[in-house]
């Protein structure tokens, strides 16, 4: 990271001072960047065009008002459970949505729903192995800065920077021996409620006995999200069957291999978006670290204690996990300030615009598959005139699915900005805080964090606009509605609207990324040049192994959400 400007001044109505930073990372092959402004180059990769050039200014609000004390988030004032990201509980996250996301709609008299597509992440889910081992690591550096701390300060020195007695002696709270990254009891609950709200909100839907043909459930591999397709799907079919007091009943979850996932697991599979992460991945890092840095320096002087910016990188994670697994907000989320929880929380929105939103297109555009599958259902189910006996197609999967997705959808934008992505133009990143912003982690995919889409089948006469309906075009009677996190949306692509005419929703709203392929998005075209003959020998074995529907692991990080 180059830091391009520096300055400082007072902000008089908050009492404090700002120091405004401009940064920049080079992409590759050098990209020159001047000051105020970026030079985009684009790169050809498989077809995809990307920017790889990326300047961002930060603006960094340091409290002078707030040293030497714990802070408390459990009193109601400031709940920082709504602050935590794609960390945060369903229930956080759905409190966290403004009124933007709020706006309710209720179709016309008459209108049916007859198809429901629902795309859900996993639910809260407990640290993975690795991350715990580093929360291990911490509890020894913690203690060894308190050691260092009681060896250079003087008892009145010492006294009064009132360091929290909950850091001398912890440990985490989690055992890498017996726990990676599964399902928690709270993960259980929020999907088994999901299911239980779902089918009283849509009994026409789901008023039919089981049947796979009829309700078809899928899940990736990864086990929390095969653990939530079970948990909803027990919640679902409650006093359905005859299994135990509960009346419960079996049903089937499919799941495809991981090296063959193109539905669920496309950040996983599409080659493109593999290279193209790899690529940007060091100037975000360098990001991060550059806002942990600023904050690890608050923390030094507020607490004495010679914290780092790896340190705030883990404190940071173990205040998300302690607020979203534990309901603890006055440990680790107690040592920052509000300030500092939104700046770290917008930081990591960041990441996540740039990685897996709006920020380059085929972080969504990878997700055709997906859509596909969506809009072939619903033509099925209009062209079988409500005969057929399929009803709904439940889906577990991922933020790195959430995410993408929701942008497919064009979900939470302006006119403005759909026009851009349409053209497969990157969006603006978030705006920093105190601004607000429409495209927040806790809202778009927190823990059980879902999209559905509901097919409508109303009177020709009619709609969403109340407008007459020519009877020579009947698939104008099929209305979508799109909810998130069982709220209802506008749909920026088909004017805003909550009822999108069908036709207008194939047309304007997936028409613009059904015109590409997933080969054609994510096939990378590799010369002989850039690849030798070992590296050709090794693209034919996984070729044939693909093909063959072997698991192959991959040495890069595999921390998914």
């Amino acid at each position: 990271m180059v830091i391009l400007s520096e300055k400082d001044f007072v902000d008089k109505s908050a009492g404090r001072r700002v120091r405004l930073r401009t940064y920049s990372a080079q992409g590759e092959r050098g990209l020159r960047i001047t000051k105020g402004h970026e030079l985009r180059r684009r790169q050809e990769m498989g077809g995809v065009k990307f920017h790889l050039g990326l300047v961002i200014t930060v603006i960094f609000a340091i409290s002078v008002s707030v040293k030497g004390q714990l802070h408390d988030f459990s009193n109601g004032e400031f709940d920082v459970r709504q602050y935590l990201s794609t960390s945060s509980r369903y229930g956080a996250g759905k409190e966290a949505m403004n009124d933007d996301y709020q706006n309710s709609a209720v179709p016309i008299s008459g209108c049916t729903p007859i198809l429901l597509n629902l795309v859900a992440r996993h639910g809260t889910r407990a640290p993975t192995r690795k991350r715990i081992k580093e929360l291990e690591q911490l509890s020894i550096r913690l203690e060894s800065l308190l050691k260092s701390a009681d060896d250079t300060l003087t008892g009145e020195t010492h006294g009064s920077q009132q360091i929290p007695s909950w850091l001398r002696g912890w440990q985490s709270p989690w055992d890498a021996k017996k726990t990676n990254g599964e399902l928690t009891r709270e993960g259980e609950e929020e999907l088994y409620n999901l299911g239980m709200r779902l089918r009283e909100r849509f009994p026409q839907i789901f008023d039919e006995d089981y049947h796979p043909d009829v309700y078809l459930i899928s899940a990736t591999q990864v086990p929390r999200a095969s653990a939530s397709a079970v948990a909803f799907g027990m919640g679902l079919f409650a006093g359905k069957g005859v299994l135990g007091p509960g009346k419960h009943r079996g049903f089937a979850v499919i799941t495809d291999s991981r090296a063959n996932d193109i539905h669920l697991r496309f950040h996983d599979t599409c080659q493109t978006y593999k290279e193209f992460k790899k690529k940007r991945k060091p100037a975000l890092k360098g990001l991060l670290f550059s806002v942990y840095a600023e904050v690890s320096a608050s923390l030094v002087k507020r607490y004495n204690l010679n914290f780092t910016k790896d340190d705030v990188a883990l404190l940071w994670f173990l205040c998300r996990q302690e607020a979203a697994l534990l309901d603890k907000t006055d440990q680790a989320c107690g040592l920052f300030t509000q300030m500092e929880v939104e700046l770290l929380e917008w930081v990591d929105d960041l990441v996540l615009h740039y990685l897996k939103g709006y920020g380059e297109s085929i972080n969504y555009r990878m997700g055709v598959p997906l859509l596909q599958n969506i809009v072939q259902s619903m033509e099925q189910a209009i062209l079988m005139k409500n005969a057929g006996v399929e009803k709904a197609r439940l889906r577990f999967a991922h933020a790195e699915t959430i995410i993408p997705f929701t942008c497919l959808l064009g979900l939470f934008l302006t006119a403005s900005d759909i026009e851009k992505i349409q053209r497969e133009q990157p969006l603006e990143p978030p705006p920093k805080p105190p601004q607000g912003r429409r495209c927040r982690g806790s809202t778009i995919a927190p823990f059980a964090g879902n999209n559905m889409l509901v097919l409508y089948k109303c009177p020709v006469q009619g709609g969403s606009t109340g407008k007459v309906i020519a009877p020579e075009e009947p698939s104008n009677s099929f209305f979508v509605q799109i909810l998130h996190n069982e709220k209802p949306v506008s749909i920026p692509a088909c004017n805003g609207s909550y009822f999108c005419p069908f036709e207008d929703f194939k047309e304007r709203v997936a028409g613009p990324h059904l015109r590409h392929t997933f080969e054609s998005l994510c096939t990378v075209k590799v010369t002989h040049a850039d690849c030798p003959l070992t590296c050709r020998i090794s693209r034919f074995f996984q070729w044939l192994f693909l093909r063959k529907g072997y698991k192959l692991h991959s040495c890069e990080d595999k921390d998914e959400l």
